[in-house]
């Protein structure tokens, strides 16, 4: 029978939690949840795990390196009120430390849109279960309702939450050290994401990885590592670095549902262990190398090329050249731009059995998908900077695909905005569609002007045509492109 019992935190506040004969256990701890389910109390499997180093980096987490905690309030520096609120729910930070009846950490629960409900599969019970990335991205979807599944579209959303994430941690010069399917959980059908397990962060200089991490996870010169002894400089442990190979896995796991380096290339007849340390480790190779195509499996749909160009490569450095050389690795800031100006390419695929329902509309408006021609469906936009040193020259910058009621931002007409957790997200202006004609409403940009000079005041509508040029007042040229 569940009972309820007490716990003391370090600052005297008293916390019930419910005992349950079996509780949620993971590698490091096991989880009781509050009796309304607001937080849960997690204690240590196994009690010297808690030891003093232990216990100062939690506390340094929960205060001085926390995002979801403004600075005024002990939390991380150059965190406001808005900020804290918006990585709390990108993040399950801890947020107390528990002194009795024994150490532990307390920690929010996870929102609701990140466990199953009732309807989740008809195969297995998962009412109730966290959607960990790995049920989404492998063989287990089949066992899963369409409705859990999300598309292409939700797919990226979920990965720029998460680059954006790692970018945070990176910022404050933390590393996660086990970013993985199991410490990551996504919400495919709302494009939401949020790591878990923050505890083992690794702080260099002054807090070492406790982790090695988790299986296909693990950069490459970790694995390849492993066997030498703690104290050998050749050794390699989880950073920052190695986070970005978790990372990459885990947004190309998202995006194409299969492993980048799990392929079919014996990498040793001795054992499966060893055989799947060399593949992992000092022999990894990209199932896509553009030149090996050893590893490459035999059924290989929607390639990287799907993905548009931007992603193309951000994933081809990461697992190429950056695969054996960490430095060479995009960071997450990179992913998060690149990731960012895909999703602006997004046009939603009319072929209603297409299971992407969405693509990256880059070139053309044919989905790479199904095949599917949705020419006249979108228009798309090309923003170009003025070059400073040639006057009356630009440059074009990037491109978005746009369709009915499709919205702009500030990001779209000043240069150097890149839409982040700090961006203003205000519309100024939007783009509909009537019958065959499509028109740029002007919300509240002030300044915006059509090639003859002509002013386009907020409140009106304009047509556009094929070819058409806006200026904003912030030096960017609009080409319309309507096919």
């Amino acid at each position: 029978m569940d009972t309820v019992r007490i716990a003391i935190t370090k600052g005297g506040k008293r916390l019930p939690y419910v005992v349950c004969d079996n509780p949620p256990r993971g590698g490091m701890k096991y989880t009781y949840f509050a009796p309304d389910r607001s937080y849960v109390i997690q204690f240590y499997n196994n009690k010297a795990d808690a030891d003093y180093n232990t216990r100062s980096r939690i506390e340094a987490i929960i205060g001085r390196y926390n995002p979801t905690l403004s600075e005024r309030h002990g939390g991380a520096i150059g965190t406001d009120e808005a900020l804290a609120e918006y990585y709390a729910k990108r993040f399950c930070w801890p947020s107390d430390v528990v002194v009795s009846p024994e150490f532990g950490i307390v920690c929010p629960t996870y929102p609701k849109n990140f466990f199953f409900d009732s309807a989740a599969s008809d195969v297995l019970n998962l009412f109730g279960k966290d959607k960990k990335s790995n049920w989404f991205t492998s063989s287990n979807r089949k066992f899963l309702h369409k409705t859990e599944l999300g598309d292409f579209r939700t797919a990226l959303a979920c990965s720029i939450l998460l680059a954006r994430s790692v970018r945070r941690l990176h910022q404050a010069g933390l590393a996660h050290s086990d970013l993985s399917n199991n410490n990551v959980l996504i919400d495919p059908c709302s494009g939401d994401s949020c790591i878990i397990d923050i505890d083992s962060l690794v702080v260099p200089g002054l807090y070492p990885p406790e982790v090695a991490g988790t299986r296909g996870y693990i950069a490459p010169e970790v694995v390849a590592t492993m066997d030498l002894d703690r104290r050998d400089p050749r050794r390699v442990y989880p950073s920052a670095k190695t986070d970005l190979h978790a990372l990459a896995v885990l947004i190309y796991e998202y995006i194409f549902h299969r492993h980048p380096l799990i392929g079919p290339k014996i990498n040793s007849g001795e054992s499966a262990e060893e055989d799947d340390r060399n593949s992992l480790g000092k022999n990894a190779l990209f199932i896509e190398h553009p030149t090996d195509r050893s590893n490459r499996p035999k059924v290989l749909t929607d390639s990287v090329q799907t993905a548009g160009s931007i992603l193309e490569k951000l994933f081809l450095r990461a697992f190429t050249d950056g695969l054996k050389t960490p430095s060479l690795r995009p960071s997450a800031l990179e992913w998060e731009r690149g990731l960012v100006r895909s999703f602006e390419m997004l046009q939603k695929c009319g072929n209603r059995s297409c299971e992407h329902r969405w693509f990256i509309a880059e070139k053309n408006s044919i989905c790479p998908f199904c095949g599917h021609d949705n020419s006249g469906e979108a228009i798309r936009f090309h923003f170009y900077n003025a070059v400073l040193t040639n006057p009356g020259e630009y440059r074009e910058i990037f491109q978005i695909v746009s369709g009915d009621n499709s919205p702009l931002f500030s990001w779209h007409f000043t240069p150097g905005i890149i839409p982040d957790e700090k961006t203003d997200r205000t519309l100024l202006a939007y783009v509909v569609r009537r019958g065959k004609d499509w028109y740029i409403v002007n919300s509240k940009l002030h300044g915006l002007v059509d090639s003859d000079a002509k002013i386009l005041p907020p409140g009106r509508a304009f047509r556009l045509t094929d070819g058409a040029m806006l200026y904003s007042e912030k030096g960017v040229l609009i080409e319309t492109e309507i096919k």
